[in-house]
């Protein structure tokens, strides 16, 4: 599997794309068909297509909401597509509309409880599965840094919990998992900071890694090309005094990116787990050991990914709260797609700022 994970990274941002979308809906089947085996002898009309279909219609909504944010440019140029664009959100209401008249018209009298509950079920899954798998795709574009190391880490922390458990765990964790120990939550926590630092430092050394995902309109491939951010630059930090005795340095290069994986290594070590318990609570309400048997040995998809969801969730709240700032490409995108008028009048406020502000020269000759 690992082998398999290297090989999609080196194949780029678009099968890595293609790779969330499939575990998505593989981890969407695995949870409806739950549902499904539990509450099949009510025989609920239209239970499994509509399931299908609102599932359908929420990746129409995200991906569309991701083709109009990152290739606006790409898309004005196909007039076939600028209708899809312009009207993509009322086009999903409509969708979703649809499905949801579809539904209470499958009500049956004598099931009106239960196919709510498998409403709610449905809409339950998606929003654990297909909401974060967009914030998976989105985390991607950021940089491919931000969709390896997150997922390394807590693949790391399942592996270094269970060592440590194995080997030193006598104090059990929670209930819901029996053999989660406090040792292995321990020893995984400072095993998972650990890689999660040198893994940066790795990763941050090359641009492929490092820069956002863009898509080239004449290539028509994603490229990740630029000149790093400060945050993928070498700096300098003073060590403590303290150290400085002892370690012999007085200065340390690390880049910023390492001392955001701490953040991100904590949260994958001390929090990320409770999707696992979360996983577990769940299956232990139907009584089921596994969510499938897709991987022997392992059980299901959704079994593998718990933890990783809940990680997703949180690299995209860290990356808009504390890492992104203004994206000019995206405004350029955006300038690129308006009347030739309203160009003009922002080109004029944005000449009158900079003037005023003497960063150009007043005498400039207007367009």
């Amino acid at each position: 599997m690992i082998s398999f994970f290297f090989l999609i990274i080196y194949m780029g941002p678009f099968m890595l794309i293609l790779l969330v979308s499939s575990i998505q809906v593989k981890c969407f089947h695995e949870i409806i068909t739950i549902g499904y085996r539990v509450y099949r002898s009510y025989e609920l009309p239209w239970f499994r297509t509509l399931s299908w279909y609102f599932l359908l219609c929420v990746n129409y909504f995200f991906y569309g909401e991701t083709v109009a944010d990152y290739f606006v440019t790409s898309v004005q140029r196909e007039e076939s597509l600028q209708f899809l664009i312009r009207y993509h959100r009322f086009i999903s209401f409509v969708l979703y509309l649809a499905g949801f008249c579809i539904f209470v018209l499958s009500l049956v009298k004598k099931h009106y409880r239960l196919q709510f509950y498998m409403f709610g079920w449905t809409h339950v899954t998606l929003l654990i599965t297909v909401t974060q798998s967009h914030l998976v795709i989105q985390n991607l574009f950021e940089g491919m840094i931000w969709f390896i190391v997150p997922i390394s880490i807590v693949i790391c922390n399942d592996i270094m919990a269970y060592l440590f458990g194995f080997f030193f765990g006598r104090t059990p964790l929670i209930k819901l998992s029996p053999k989660k120990t406090w040792e292995g939550l321990i020893g995984g926590f400072f095993s998972t900071v650990v890689f999660g630092f040198i893994i940066s430092y790795i990763l941050s050394q090359y641009e492929y890694f490092v820069c956002p995902v863009d898509y080239n309109s004449e290539t028509n491939r994603f490229s990740a090309n630029c000149e790093p951010s400060q945050m993928f630059q070498l700096q300098k930090y003073p060590i403590p005094s303290v150290l400085q005795t002892v370690l012999a340095w007085k200065t340390v290069s690390l880049y910023p990116f390492q001392i955001h994986s701490i953040a991100l290594s904590t949260f994958a070590s001390l929090i990320g787990p409770f999707g696992g318990f979360f996983a577990s609570g769940f299956k232990r309400a139907f009584k089921i050991k596994d969510f499938a048997d897709t991987i022997p040995g392992h059980g299901g998809i959704m079994d593998r990914f718990d933890c990783q969801y809940l990680m997703a969730t949180f690299v995209h709240v860290y990356i808009a709260s504390f890492i992104r700032g203004p994206n000019p490409s995206k405004v350029l995108q955006q300038l690129l797609v308006l009347q030739p008028e309203q160009q003009l009048h922002i080109y004029k406020i944005l000449k009158a700022y900079l003037t005023e502000r003497g960063l150009l020269h007043p005498a400039l000759p207007a367009p």
